[in-house]
């Protein structure tokens, strides 16, 4: 697997970062814990940002800003399990000034498991105040937003 999907759908996000399930994301029963899925999707849209030039360290440091996800919409259609290995779909559907929306998908050989949109915030790193983002960075997100599902 790849950090890139490896068969160009129009259906699908441009970014996909690829992650196994391993026993401490499941249940009892092998199937994974809905918070799971939350963690999965923060680390893709982070590696999403750092495909971009953006690690959070360097948000950080360079530009004095971190992100928090001010609200989420998520619906779970079916299970991932033990051993699976899964897609997270990232795609920036919304960069406003202060904020950003993305549209994240979990797939299984293409199957949407968990769609959810996420809404951040952008936080000074120095007091967690909301502010607006640095002009270059807002302009380079702003570049990046999509509308395809």
């Amino acid at each position: 697997m790849t950090a890139q999907s490896r068969i160009p759908d129009p259906e699908s996000p441009a970014f996909s970062w690829p992650t196994r399930v391993y026993w401490e994301d499941t249940d009892a029963g092998g199937v994974v814990y809905h918070a799971q899925y939350v963690a999965f999707m923060e680390r893709a849209r982070s590696e999403w940002l750092r495909a971009h030039g953006h690690g959070q360290a360097s948000l950080r440091d360079a530009h004095g800003t971190v992100f928090a996800v001010r609200a989420m919409r998520i619906d779970f259609r079916a299970p991932a399990r033990l051993d699976d290995a899964l897609e997270i779909g990232v795609a920036l559907r919304q960069c406003r000034r202060a904020s950003a929306v993305f549209a994240q998908q979990v797939r299984r050989d293409g199957v949407l498991l968990v769609d959810a949109e996420v809404r951040v915030a952008a936080l000074s790193a120095d007091d967690f105040r909301p502010r607006a983002l640095p002009d270059a960075l807002y302009t380079q997100l702003k570049s990046l937003e999509t509308s395809a599902e």
